[in-house]
């Protein structure tokens, strides 16, 4: 591994975000010679901006904060991760603590010259169960309708080449920006590998997805994405 960015969406996670960006720079001082952690701050109404002030002074120049004024929602928030890494790789979970950051090691382990994607799934959902039976469903909506090969397409776990980011244009703004990034992906000539890792209880604060809003804003970039990627074949 030759240089890496790590980011994190964050919308209210306060109470997590600290140790989760703590446990990432002890993975990454043993591992990275060259990396950067970032959080984008999505519009936190808590004490987010806070303690990223607090690890801001602590870490100085590896660690970088993208703020919205407001929330802007998930995909946009990835494409500020994304479009803020410098790196030759990036990597990135969520802010809400759900997934350990100490196994990132299994990502880059099987980052090989021919992969273009490393992508976790979790061996066991631990969601109340109308968000594990949702799931379920969107991930095999998904996976059928888009004709995506990964078996857990809401596994926010991923580690990415960076080049192959570089040449797309994500355009989704919601939790669909999943299934286009990975099908845009699974697109290219690039190889994608997988590996199983855990997944915890949520403790703080709930999620945005699962909301009404959220699910309406999902349904119709989902079918604006149909039409891109499936019948126009786009892979920009």
């Amino acid at each position: 591994m030759t240089s890496l960015s790590v980011f994190f969406p964050a919308y209210n996670d306060a109470p997590s975000i600290a140790k989760l960006v703590e446990e990432t720079f002890d993975v990454l001082r043993d591992r990275v010679a060259d990396f950067e952690v970032i959080v984008v701050n999505d519009g936190s109404r808590d004490e987010t901006a806070e303690v990223l002030d607090g690890l801001q002074k602590r870490h100085g120049d590896a660690f970088l904060v993208v703020t919205h004024p407001v929330n802007l929602g998930y995909g946009e928030a990835l494409r500020s991760g994304f479009a803020a890494a410098r790196k030759d790789f990036v990597f990135y979970t969520d802010g809400d603590g759900q997934y350990d950051v100490r196994e990132l090691p299994k990502l880059l382990e099987l980052m090989a010259p021919d992969v273009g994607l490393v992508n976790g799934f979790k061996l066991e959902r631990h969601d109340p169960w109308h968000r594990i039976a949702i799931g379920n469903i969107y991930n095999r909506f998904a996976r059928m309708v888009f004709r995506i090969r990964i078996r857990d397409i809401d596994c926010d776990f991923r580690l990415i080449r960076r080049a192959l980011l570089s040449e797309m244009q994500l355009s989704s703004t919601s939790g669909t920006i999943c299934v286009e990034l990975v099908r845009k992906l699974e697109m290219s000539s690039s190889r994608v590998a997988e590996v199983g890792v855990r997944h915890y209880p949520r403790l703080h604060g709930r999620s945005q997805f699962f909301r009404l809003r959220s699910l309406l804003t999902t349904l119709y970039e989902l079918a604006g994405l149909y039409v891109r990627l499936v019948v126009l074949r786009a892979t920009k």
